[in-house]
């Protein structure tokens, strides 16, 4: 099979030949239909050898959909013909935080070497994919996996961190996304879906704020330096019940802290390394920082019904997978305006 792989600490993305895979006991082998390309894939591309987690060659893709064409020995629950989409933050099972499907917080996933499919495992970038248990598997029921795809991380993880804030975000408050690439405009979808509240989309790019407006902010604002002062004035003053943060970097968590209301929730999803400071005269009086990671599988259930109500819907962009290094280099230079999927037997 065709499958693309990072080889070589610094290098580029190959596209590469390797056997079919074939599944062993308890395993499914899919055909992969789609796979997302995502800002997480460039982090891993960056770090430098000596802090490298993982072993090399790694196939990509931790956003994976396609169907199931083998089944190992003892699956149940799956038949050959379903159509899938895979939960990426894959756990052992068996503690106390995948007990309540939280897989995504797995207390022993480490110890045991358990790494998501693209970050440590083989990942849905290439023609088959296994997948070492059936409950990873979701059914599409009928939703487009290409533009499905992205929703089991740039819809799950906006909508684990919207969920925390929902008791805030009541009629009358704000909503602020940082951020309005993949996750981002998911997350303008899932406010609107979800709460009452205005949304009010922040990006550097012209383009993305005409997306964020497209899927249904109330406001946009181009972040630059008066970026907070333009918040505050939207909000008389106030700030924002609930900041959400998909860019991450120094400059964004900095503008995340300074337009944060008394008793807001603030989310750092993105993965730029900036932190918010919490303290006294630091942020407004009980602000709730938190760092969430993906979600949980009955999480991403949830997300696929909110697509096949038609509540939310990702723009995308295609690219078959010889063309997925060129996806990674439109991405990399903030060219691509929503989500790029590659279609590996497309």
């Amino acid at each position: 099979m065709k499958a693309v792989q990072y080889r070589e600490i610094g290098a580029a993305p190959e596209v590469v030949t390797l056997p079919d895979p074939e599944p062993g006991p308890g395993q499914v082998l899919l055909r992969v239909a789609a796979a997302g390309v995502c800002h997480s894939d460039i982090a891993l591309m960056s770090w430098p050898a000596e802090s490298f987690p993982y072993p090399l060659p790694l196939t990509l893709g931790h956003e994976g959909a396609g169907t199931v064409v083998a089944l190992g020995d003892g699956v149940r629950g799956i038949e050959e013909g379903d159509s899938v989409a895979v939960y990426g933050p894959q756990g052992c099972g068996r503690c106390a935080k995948c007990a309540r499907g939280r897989e995504n917080y797995c207390l022993r996933a480490a110890e045991l070497g358990i790494f998501p499919p693209g970050l440590g495992a083989p990942g849905a970038m290439a023609e088959y994919l296994l997948v070492n248990d059936a409950r990873f598997l979701q059914p599409l029921h009928g939703l487009d996996p290409v533009t499905t795809v992205p929703l089991t991380d740039a819809g799950l993880t906006p909508y684990h961190a919207i969920r925390r804030a929902l008791p805030k975000l009541v009629p009358g408050s704000t909503a602020v996304v940082i951020g309005a690439g993949g996750l981002g405009h998911v997350a303008i979808q899932l406010l609107r879906a979800l709460t009452p509240a205005r949304v009010v989309a922040l990006d550097v790019a012209e383009e993305k704020l005409a997306l964020a407006r497209d899927v249904g902010a109330h406001e946009v604002v181009l972040s630059d330096e008066r970026a907070a002062e333009r918040v505050r004035e939207l909000t008389g003053g106030l700030g924002a019940e609930g900041v959400f943060d998909f860019v991450g970097a120094e400059p964004t968590t900095a503008l995340a802290g300074s337009v944060a209301a008394v008793e807001a929730d603030v989310a750092i999803v993105g993965l730029g390394g900036g932190a918010v400071p919490v303290g006294i005269n630091t942020t407004a009086f009980d602000v709730a920082v938190a760092a969430p990671y993906w979600g949980s599988r009955s999480e991403l259930a949830e997300v696929l019904e909110l697509a096949r109500a038609g509540a939310v819907e990702v723009r995308v962009e295609t690219y078959s997978l010889d063309e997925a290094p060129v996806a990674y280099e439109r991405l990399h230079e903030g060219k691509v305006n929503g989500r790029a999927v590659i279609l590996p037997n497309g």
